[in-house]
């Protein structure tokens, strides 16, 4: 197994694919089947948001300044993921919002994956050595036995529902 960041994010890219194609050919599966394919979905996006949030982005973010503008607009695709996922965690899947609401989720995720293999990791991967994508993949690797699986709220969120029961 590879330790290279961008590999290991480009390997979690094909299983959301693989999750997403699985989802949408479930189109006339009980509300259970897609809920359990939508529970996988989540799970992967919570785990790989996480990796990408705590060390990836922040190294890149110090190691290519260059790619600061591509960082900050990948937090912000992060976050509407985040709130996706949490909203999609809490809602019932026969609720008539749950497939659309899977579905922008489905269409966001790629649009960000498309942007991050064609335009971000050539750039990452030019800037940075072999060996500092690597030690960035093995903490990467450390960190994913301890990241989340299911969705909590973004820190955004929180302060605005803080806000609202305080």
């Amino acid at each position: 197994m590879s330790t290279d960041a961008i590999v290991l994010l480009k390997d979690d890219h094909k299983e959301m694919r693989r999750l997403f194609k699985a989802f949408q050919d479930a189109e006339e599966a009980p509300p259970s089947e897609r809920q359990q394919l939508v529970r996988q979905i989540i799970e992967a996006l919570t785990v790989h948001t996480y990796l990408e949030n705590e060390v990836m982005y922040p190294e890149v973010r110090r190691l290519v300044p260059d790619v600061e503008e591509d960082v900050l607009e990948s937090y912000e695709e992060h976050h509407v993921a985040d709130v996706l996922c949490l909203e999609l965690f809490t809602l019932a899947p026969d609720d008539e919002r749950y497939n659309a609401k899977t579905t922008v989720l489905i269409e966001s995720v790629l649009h960000h994956i498309q942007e991050e293999e064609e335009e971000w990791f050539p750039k990452v991967r030019e800037a940075l050595g072999r060996n500092q994508l690597q030690e960035i993949g093995e903490r990467m690797i450390e960190l994913r036995r301890k990241a989340p699986k299911t969705p909590t709220a973004p820190k955004a969120l929180k302060k605005s529902l803080d806000a609202v029961t305080a």
